[in-house]
């Protein structure tokens, strides 16, 4: 893993030490290109199609692909329910890889 933290959203400003993704295209090809970061940060409303819920699924679908655990992360969405369906799918892979 990177001794990055990864930080996941269209309009917050980007917490000091983080790395900024706004979109799913970005997140995708920051996976791709330099592997899993020690902790990312979730929104899940990303102004587009495409939301934190579809970045969470690509996690763990990249996770699956290269036998990997979750690094450590939050879900910092207002969006209640967007946060707790991100929440329990990252919860639900820790859970079955155990």
């Amino acid at each position: 893993m990177l001794n990055i933290k990864l930080f996941l959203d269209d309009v917050r400003p980007v917490p000091a030490g983080y790395y900024l993704v706004t979109n799913y295209d970005q997140f995708v090809s920051f996976l791709k290109e330099h592997g899993l970061p020690i902790f990312i940060s979730f929104d899940h409303d990303l102004g587009e199609a495409k939301t934190g819920y579809d970045c969470a699924k690509y996690l763990v679908e990249y996770c699956l692909d290269h036998v990997k655990t979750l690094p450590d992360y939050k879900v910092h969405s207002q969006n209640p329910v967007g946060k707790e369906n991100i929440e329990k799918l990252l919860e639900n892979f820790n859970n079955r890889r155990r």
